[in-house]
């Protein structure tokens, strides 16, 4: 078996996509990108064991956090298409039960739990890029069952950008992106990150507008394109225009 340097990895590995979420901020940020939610804090462990019985089929989970209202959240990856996936995210979610209810607990002590499946592949064939998962009554479809269960499905391949955040889109195409794709997208973002960073401290000092200005002429310097600036400075195209305009 051929050893891989870590400069040869990008985060669809198991190893460095554990790397990655294991840092709080990190998986805080994933979270809530990927839920559209707001979290204070997580903990987080990596490659949670759950044996209960020598029986009974155990799990090691890749990603497992908890937040301030100790809601769980299992972050899984997964690049190739298996079959079940629905079934092990379903037994998943019920080993996750198993290791929070101790004996003696109230049902109602039952925390919120998500389930969620990052896919290098669409998983229903329906060109999305989330699929979100939770019980309801067939008969109503207005009618919860209010478990607190979730599981939700990313997909690398959906085609429906207007219904995801732009941030939530960015981060499946990193996913996506092979190992060059993905070194200069990383490149890209970090130098962008360190640009922004250091003109917000400036625009604190000289004004919004001015600063805008500034962050539109780096960005046009480094030869993103309009659709670029626009997302990554969420303004519209006449902003952007007006912006360029007055450089």
């Amino acid at each position: 078996m051929q050893k891989r340097c870590l400069s040869d990895l990008t985060i669809k590995n198991d190893f460095m996509f554990g790397a990655v979420m294991i840092n709080p901020e990190n998986c805080k940020e994933f979270l809530e990108r990927a839920l559209e939610i707001e979290i204070d804090r997580v903990d987080v462990s990596r490659e949670k064991s759950m044996v209960y019985h020598p029986d009974y089929k155990g799990i090691r989970l890749d990603v497992y956090a908890k937040d301030e209202n100790n809601t769980c959240y299992n972050v899984e990856m997964q690049m190739t298409k298996k079959p079940a996936l629905g079934r092990r995210s379903r037994y998943y979610q019920s080993q996750m039960d198993m290791d929070i209810l101790l004996s003696g607990r109230e049902y109602a002590e039952l925390p919120d739990s998500y389930v969620i499946f990052i896919c290098g592949f669409d998983p229903f064939g329906e060109r999305k890029y989330r699929y979100t998962f939770q019980m309801q009554c067939k008969e109503s479809n207005q009618t919860p069952l209010e478990d607190g269960r979730r599981i939700v499905f990313l997909s690398t391949c959906g085609e429906n950008e207007d219904e995801i955040s732009k941030e939530l889109l960015a981060f499946l195409k990193f996913v996506k992106a092979d190992l060059k794709e993905s070194r200069e997208m990383e490149e890209r973002f970090m130098t962008l990150e360190e640009m922004l960073k250091d003109e917000r401290k400036e625009g604190l000092k000289e004004g919004t507008v001015k600063a805008q200005k500034r962050i539109v002429s780096k960005m046009l310097s480094k030869g993103l394109s309009d659709e670029e600036i626009m997302e990554l400075c969420d303004i519209s195209l006449e902003e952007l225009e007006n912006l360029k305009n007055h450089r």
